[in-house]
């Protein structure tokens, strides 16, 4: 199916946001929204994803 990674289109074979997390190769330490809801960590195993999907994933940054 095709979703939208954070603005890029994508092919996957994703059944579950946890799923996509781990084929794209994401930490656990992200923020993810599926179509511009914010989804918590401890749904994303059980969170669906279909067809047309945006998925938002945002990993933290250091510095200063």
């Amino acid at each position: 199916m095709m979703i939208t990674l954070n603005g890029e289109p994508r092919a996957t074979e994703a059944a579950t946001l946890a799923d996509l997390l781990a084929d794209c190769g994401f930490g656990a330490k992200v923020a993810t929204a599926l179509n511009g809801d914010f989804v918590p960590a401890a749904l994303r195993t059980t969170t669906p994803i279909a067809e047309g999907d945006r998925i938002e994933v945002v990993a933290p940054m250091q510095g200063g």
